[in-house]
């Protein structure tokens, strides 16, 4: 967890796993596995979960008013941060969506709703068919009927990225009169570069009127491979919320992944002008936990989670690592909750490597000749083999005159 100082503000971590990260293809996930999943984020120290779309239907209305009851009064792994974590249900800038959102996070201590609209002109005129000042009316609208049942609410220009930076200022000025706590400004289509997403959060909140009274939020999707970057630079300038999935489920190219931003926050700590709550020694238990729920593999070459992120097979690499882990790593595995961690042998290794691994397995006193016999047979085999285990290396070992120097259970 990063630490809170006085020049730092809080950055609030709004994790859309079981929303926008089912939204996902082939991911669907039942309400036991849900309640689950939201636990694990609370621990994990998360501010806000988006629960789900109460409107989209009676399974997912079930599944958020179960979070707002089961989840929503948990205080398991919060004690340092000394309030419950928000639920959110997500919402359209109409009133039955709004109406049944209300209902479904009704239990929760702490609770947001979440409504959206289109600002875009490309959605505006081919999506919603309605004009600028038909957009504003409805955004109020839905903005002030959400305050009505809830104190704390966000509202999303939908494709902010590719929106009037102008006319986005007359529609959060707007809205945040209403009464919205939250602005949130998607990169909906993953489109914007890592400049221009933060110029325009600066922009916003130098020149949205009423900008001092709200929290400025980041939703940035992966189409470009950006998004974490982009959500990076909203943070440099201005926004204090980040709207985050574990390992970067979400529809399409995915969403923004968590543990990216908070590992970069984590790294930087002169970098960046905010602190988190995460607990980070939960972030590789709650990825493993959301990739075998949801179905969701993550890619061995993924940054912070991928099952290669802390595994070294190069020689040079392996050397270093050897006699100090800072040479090829700047995180350490146990930071972000990976235990199991080793060397990978392979065709790239070297001796230094090779030999540790020998004494791993209780061959501590083998002689230098017959090493270095065993270490040509490894190379050997590796270039007929591409997965090279510890059974492979007893064989090898098996050939020579050396013995265990003590039992070893593999």
């Amino acid at each position: 967890m990063a630490i809170a100082s006085v020049d730092k503000q809080r950055l609030v971590v709004f994790d859309t796993s079981l929303r926008d990260g089912e939204q996902s293809p082939g991911v669907s996930l039942n309400t036991d596995e849900k309640i689950v999943i939201a636990k694990q984020l609370s621990r994990l120290g998360v501010d806000v979960i988006e629960a789900g779309f109460p409107i989209a239907s009676i399974g997912d209305f079930e599944a958020v008013q179960r979070i707002a009851r089961e989840v929503g009064p948990l205080m398991e792994g919060r004690e340092h941060i000394g309030e419950p974590i928000t639920i959110c249900g997500l919402a359209r800038a109409t009133p039955g969506d709004i109406k049944r959102c209300a209902e479904a996070i009704a239990d929760a201590p702490r609770r947001r709703i979440h409504t959206f609209l289109a600002t875009s002109d490309i959605h505006l005129k081919h999506k919603l068919k309605i004009d600028r000042d038909e957009c504003i009316k409805r955004a109020v609208e839905a903005v002030t009927l959400a305050r009505s049942f809830v104190d704390d609410v966000e509202f999303s220009c939908e494709d902010a990225g590719r929106s009037d930076p102008e006319f986005l200022c007359k529609v959060l000025g707007e809205v945040i009169a209403a009464g919205a706590t939250t602005l949130n400004i998607p990169d909906t289509v993953g489109y914007n570069l890592p400049e221009e997403y933060g110029a325009l959060i600066k922009h916003l909140v130098e020149n949205t009127p009423g900008a001092d009274k709200v929290v400025f939020s980041t939703h940035c999707h992966n189409d470009l491979g950006l998004a974490t970057a982009n959500t990076l630079s909203g943070i440099k300038n201005g926004a204090r919320q980040v709207e985050v999935t574990i390992n970067g489920i979400g529809e399409r190219a995915g969403n923004t992944a968590m543990e990216e931003v908070i590992m970069a926050v984590h790294t930087h700590p002169t970098g960046f002008p905010v602190y988190h709550n995460i607990n980070t020694r939960l972030i590789y238990p709650t990825s493993v936990l959301v990739s075998d729920l949801s179905g969701m593999v993550v890619q061995p070459n993924k940054a912070i989670v991928g099952r290669n992120a802390f595994l070294h097979e190069s020689g040079i690499h392996q050397d270093g690592v050897l006699k100090n882990r800072q040479t090829y790593e700047i995180i350490s595995a146990e930071t972000v909750g990976v235990t199991d961690i080793a060397l990978v042998l392979g065709k790239h290794s070297g001796r230094n490597a090779f030999r540790e691994r020998c004494k791993e397995l209780g061959y501590a006193t083998i002689n230098e000749e017959e090493f270095q016999k065993a270490f040509v047979d490894f190379k050997t085999l590796c270039d007929k083999k591409k997965n090279i285990d510890n059974d492979d290396i007893l064989s090898i070992l098996s050939n020579y005159n050396t013995k265990p120097s003590s039992h070893v259970e593999l």
